[in-house]
């Protein structure tokens, strides 16, 4: 898991830094565990509902979706719990979530609806 902390705060420094804000702002200490990917979550959440459009994350589905077929267990169960599990949690605009769920890549919309149940 650490190896997918690092690379995702070398490929996407931008939105690395607001998670780090989050994480920061929630009263925790930024080092890489699973906490760390619910804030990256909750970062992408509250750029969805300022209107940044979806294309501009694709390449972090994409490279999400990438980790998660590498089958290691540790990561493919941060990715699941603790990074797709809180995407979409009050975003209020429903165009802007339906434009990010059209980006996803197929597996990691099926372990949002494997948890959630239904599409979000």
């Amino acid at each position: 898991m650490h190896d997918l902390y690092v690379k995702v705060r070398e490929r996407f420094p931008e939105l690395a830094s607001k998670a780090d804000d989050e994480f920061t702002r929630l009263g925790f200490e930024v080092e890489p565990s699973f906490l760390w990917f619910d804030s990256l979550a909750q970062a992408l959440n509250i750029e969805m509902g300022k209107g940044v459009p979806a294309q501009d994350y694709e390449s972090l589905f994409s490279f999400f979706a990438s980790a998660l077929a590498s089958g290691e267990r540790e990561v493919r169960e941060c990715i699941d719990v603790s990074f797709v599990e809180n995407l979409f949690w009050q975003v209020p605009s429903e165009p802007q979530i339906r434009a990010y769920w059209k980006r996803m890549p197929s597996s990691l919309q099926s372990l949002y609806i494997a948890f959630h149940g239904i599409e979000p």
